[in-house]
């Protein structure tokens, strides 16, 4: 995978890490501050200030509006699912500085995500706790290089009962080839397996349409190059099933507006450019 990828995991929980400084924030996430690298941490520092914080929200939406609240409601969105699964494994596939393996969710917990990616994490893990959390196991991986089966194996991992996954923020970063590596590896998990992941519209990457985000486009699809990878809504359910996975829900601007923006009292946009996805495997 292109090495320009491996700094993107910091922007999402810097989000969430500043979002605990509201009155109702829409995710709550103790650790989100204190796991990210002395660059995030000195950012959600400084933005305890209003001022600072309306900054950090503007300039977020000026390169894509709604990107802001639509990164904490597909955050919110997974956490509510994790607390209801039944599911004793969870596996998250980019992980980034996700905090779910770090004692929030407590079943056992498989981090997937880029060497350096998992470098940094083990070692700032190490410094919080003075030794990695017992339920948490880090899996470095190129998702476009490296099996994913064998390098989690490797690690532990076993395929014997439901496991939930969790794939946020990550498919436009792949290749279409390499996302479908990842769901010929989803194809063998166990019946009653769930998984949540986002993907960015097809038409948004192509041009067609820019949803007022057109210096987010310039930056990331035609300048850096790194976003790869999109569907349009109804390719979802027919893209997933020849897998074995069933689309239960889809979740975009309307539906994370009415469930968690509104509800929380507070008035800001959620981005068109991406969508959240709930799937089962198997099952009518």
């Amino acid at each position: 995978m292109d090495t320009a990828v491996t700094g993107t995991a910091n922007g999402p929980m810097v989000i969430a890490a500043v979002d605990q400084f509201e009155q109702r924030p829409l995710v709550r996430d103790d650790l989100a501050a204190r796991i990210l690298p002395v660059s995030g941490r000195l950012a959600v520092a400084a933005a305890r200030w209003r001022p600072v914080r309306n900054a950090l929200f503007s300039a977020t939406e000026k390169k894509i509006p709604g990107l802001w609240a639509s990164m904490l409601c597909r955050k919110r969105y997974i956490d509510d699912r994790l607390d209801a699964t039944s599911a004793r494994t969870a596996v998250v596939l980019g992980a980034g500085f996700d905090t779910r393996g770090c004692g929030s969710w407590d079943g056992s917990v498989f981090e997937v995500d880029l060497p350096a990616n998992m470098k940094v994490k083990h070692d700032r893990l190490l410094k919080l706790f003075g030794s990695m959390p017992p339920r948490l196991t880090l899996v470095p991986l190129d998702f476009e290089e490296q099996n994913l089966a064998n390098a989690l194996v490797e690690k532990g991992y076993r395929d014997d009962e439901p496991v939930f996954f969790v794939w946020e923020a990550v498919t436009q970063y792949l290749t279409e080839s390499a996302v479908r590596a990842t769901f010929d590896f989803l194809a063998h998990a166990p019946a009653g397996s769930e998984l949540v992941f986002t993907f960015l519209r097809k038409d948004f990457l192509d041009g067609t349409a820019m949803f007022g985000a057109q210096a987010g486009h310039r930056e990331f699809v035609t300048k850096r190059r790194v976003w790869k990878f999109g569907l349009m809504p109804d390719e979802v359910a027919p893209f997933v099933e020849p897998y074995g996975w069933r689309q239960v829900e889809q979740l975009g601007p309307q539906e994370f507006s009415s469930r968690y923006v509104h509800t929380s009292g507070r008035k800001m946009p959620v981005s068109d450019i991406e969508r959240t996805v709930y799937c089962v495997k198997g099952g009518a």
